[in-house]
C-alpha cells in the first residue's frame, strides 16, 4: 500500500508543489505625502534578490527608484532559470494612506520581496528585502524607504518625475551619488527650485504589509 502521507510529508521537506500556498499581501502607503508609484511583488528562493542593502544598485532597481519603472525587474524575474514563485504588480499610484491587496503563490520558507518609488524623491523607493514567509498563518512588515544611491539627492523639480514636478526620472551617474542602497533619511530642502519638505517628508516605515496564507496544500 502506498503511504500518502509519508509521500505528502518528503514533498514539503523537498519544497515540492504539496507546500504550495496562497498568499494575500496587502500594502499601505502609512506616507503623509509620498505617493508610490507601480509596485513589484515576487514570491521567491534564497538565489534571487531584488535587490541588496549595503550594496551596490542595480540596473533594474536603479530604473525603480528613479523613475517607478518596474519593467525591467519584472522581465529579470520572469526570466530566471529557477527560484521564483510569482509575480504581481500593482500598476496605478498607492496614494498616502490608501492599500492595496495582491495574491500570489508560494511556499513556506521562500522569501517575498517587493518595491516602489516614492515619487517626490530623487531616487528613494520603498523596499521588502527577502523577508521569509511565515510557516503559518501571517505577518506584518514594517517596509522602510531605501536611497538607492544612483542620483544626488537635489530634490530639484527638474530631477523629479510625477504629477508635481514632471521633471527628467533619470540621471548619469556622478561623484555625488552615495553609490550603495542605504535607509533613506527624508526629505530636506537644499535651495532654490527645490520641493518643499513639509508636505513629502516621511519618517519610516513609509509601508504597512500584512501577509496572511489563505489557502494550501500538505498541511
Amino acid at each position: 500500500m502506498i503511504n500518502r502521507t509519508l509521500i505528502a510529508g518528503a514533498l514539503l521537506l523537498a519544497g515540492g508543489t504539496a507546500a504550495a500556498a496562497t498568499w494575500q499581501v496587502e500594502i499601505t502607503n502609512v506616507t503623509p505625502g509620498q505617493i508610490f508609484t507601480p509596485l513589484l511583488v515576487a514570491t521567491h528562493s534564497g538565489n534571487i534578490d531584488l535587490f541588496e542593502v549595503g550594496e551596490a544598485a542595480s540596473a533594474n532597481i536603479e530604473r525603480i527608484a528613479e523613475g517607478g519603472d518596474i519593467g525591467p525587474a519584472k522581465m529579470a524575474l520572469e526570466s530566471a532559470p529557477y527560484g521564483v514563485g510569482d509575480i504581481e504588480t500593482h500598476d496605478a499610484l498607492l496614494m498616502p494612506g490608501e492599500s492595496v491587496t495582491l495574491t500570489l503563490r508560494g511556499r513556506p520558507g521562500q522569501r517575498l520581496s517587493l518595491a516602489a518609488m516614492l515619487i517626490h524623491t530623487n531616487d528613494t523607493f520603498v523596499g521588502v528585502d527577502s523577508v521569509f514567509l511565515p510557516v503559518r498563518g501571517g505577518m506584518t512588515i514594517e517596509a522602510l524607504a531605501y536611497d538607492a544611491g544612483t542620483e544626488f539627492n537635489d530634490q530639484d523639480c527638474a530631477n523629479i518625475p510625477g504629477p508635481d514636478c514632471g521633471g527628467a526620472p533619470f540621471s548619469a551617474a556622478a561623484d555625488t551619488d552615495e553609490k550603495f542602497i542605504h535607509v533613506g533619511n527624508g526629505f530636506h530642502t537644499l535651495g532654490e527650485g527645490t520641493l518643499a519638505p513639509a508636505p513629502y517628508d516621511w519618517n519610516n516605515p513609509v509601508a504597512i504589509i500584512n501577509v496572511q496564507r489563505i489557502y494550501g496544500h500538505g498541511w
